[in-house]
């Protein structure tokens, strides 16, 4: 039955494949059992965020083939495309895949694309971001506890700016799901304590947009009046500050982070962003790779997954949700380093040594 159901999508999707099918990248893995191993596609969304391909793509495949020697993974990027994304669904469900995890480049698009899947009997896994459509489980860390610890990590380092400090936020790309729950979260905590004095979505997480966005904000508001930066994430903190000292601003409003970036955290134990919000990759590349392997056998997610989400059309599903972590200078080490997430010398480059010595990065 399996088989003539994709034997039905893939007549459906075999035009709009042909393009697409080159662009899927190589298979990786041992086939060992003739064609039948099963197998599993990892489909990421860009490579302007770079925890997608130094991060989660390798914990993903190397737990993927611990867990099952004999899968077979077809990897595809994105590069920020919609479209280009739904093309290589079409393709993975043509060359009949056995599970597809999937970070959608935009929620809302790809959810054709999932109901392809499922009439080919291929389940679907989100990973980190909560796509539509009839997926099979999900997995992530809680969106808006993320906007919650931004949201107070801020107001702790603004301090004493009078009774209303006022703020840029710079949210991140609102076809993304998590975005909307970081923005949800962090104004739950700011609403009535700050006056935001400018707002941005951001699309594609894009921080030169940011960088453009921040420099709007400075010449609308002024220098002097920008007591903190809400960042949703680490690449447009670096744009928001990159903008800030084109602009001659001295001191730097604290500015929030995410993601935990080489890059990010070394501006924090330089002074120049204030936090980040460590989310433990392993853990959940660990929980993705688990959900797919199992989606792909046909075993039950529920040995998986304990927790549960609802999705866009009213369905639960299993799901595992994980919990993030504040991160700033004085926590540095208890945290990214004793995981072993980065070394101290990755972090404490020669121009920061000084910096290091005071965050007690030795």
């Amino acid at each position: 039955m399996k088989a003539c159901i994709r034997g039905a999508a893939i007549v459906m999707t075999a035009v709009s494949t042909a393009v697409a099918a080159p662009a899927c990248g190589s298979g990786t893995g041992s086939d060992s059992d003739g064609g039948n191993a099963p197998k599993i596609a990892l489909l990421l969304p860009d490579a302007t965020t770079a925890r997608w391909e130094t991060q989660d793509r390798p914990l993903l495949e190397k737990k993927i083939m611990q867990l099952c020697r004999q899968c077979t993974i077809e990897y595809a990027n994105a590069k920020g495309d919609v479209a280009f994304q739904q093309e290589q669904m079409d393709s993975m469900i043509t060359k009949g895949v056995d599970a597809i995890l999937l970070v959608a480049v935009d929620a809302r698009s790809l959810g054709t694309s999932v109901q392809e899947a499922a009439r080919a009997d291929i389940p679907v896994i989100a990973y980190d971001r909560l796509a539509q459509g009839p997926i099979s489980g999900y997995v992530s860390f809680d969106g808006e506890e993320v906007g919650r610890l931004q949201g107070r990590a801020l107001l702790k380092a603004m301090g004493n700016h009078g009774p209303t400090p006022q703020i840029v936020m710079m949210n991140g790309d609102p076809s993304d799901p998590n975005a909307v729950s970081f923005k949800k979260g962090a104004l739950s905590v700011l609403a009535g304590r700050v006056k935001i004095g400018k707002a941005y979505d951001t699309p594609q997480w894009r921080p030169e947009i940011a960088n453009t966005n921040m420099s709007g904000a400075i010449a609308a508001l002024g220098v002097a009046h920008i007591q903190g930066v809400y960042s949703a994430n680490d690449g447009l903190a670096g744009g928001s500050i990159s903008a800030l000292k084109a602009n001659k601003v001295d001191p730097l409003p604290p500015v929030t982070g995410q993601d935990a970036e080489l890059g990010a955290v070394q501006r924090i134990v330089a002074g120049d962003q204030y936090m980040t919000v460590y989310k433990p990759f392993g853990p959940e590349a660990s929980a993705g790779a688990a959900m797919a392997v199992a989606a792909a056998r046909r075993s039950a997610l529920e040995q998986v997954a304990k927790d549960k989400v609802t999705t866009s059309g009213g369905k639960t599903v299993p799901a595992v949700l994980l919990t993030p972590v504040s991160v700033t200078a004085a926590n540095i080490k208890d945290t990214l380093v004793d995981d072993g997430f980065y070394t101290v010398r990755q972090i404490c480059v020669p121009r920061l040594e000084a910096a290091c010595s005071r965050s007690g990065l030795t």
